[in-house]
């Protein structure tokens, strides 16, 4: 099958997969701190055990990050 993961074409054997099993195949570092983005849309956490992937989706793999601080204030 083939997906677009955070906007590069990727070939993946099968053409069944859940969110958790891709994020397993793809070795994604911190897997319960990454939000996934499916055609457009975030998932809930917990539909990624049974969520499945097909042929042709858009995915994003995204990390929100805390802290840093704006410009032009006082520290």
């Amino acid at each position: 099958m083939i997906l677009q993961i955070n906007g590069k074409n990727e070939t993946l054997d099968g053409d069944r997969l859940t969110v958790n099993q891709l994020l397993d195949v793809k070795d994604v570092p911190d897997p319960d701190m990454v939000s996934v983005q499916l055609n457009g849309e975030i998932l809930e956490r917990d539909d990624f055990s049974d969520q499945l992937v097909k042929d042709g989706d858009e995915l994003e793999f995204l990390y929100f990050m805390g802290g840093g601080r704006g410009t032009g204030g006082t520290p």
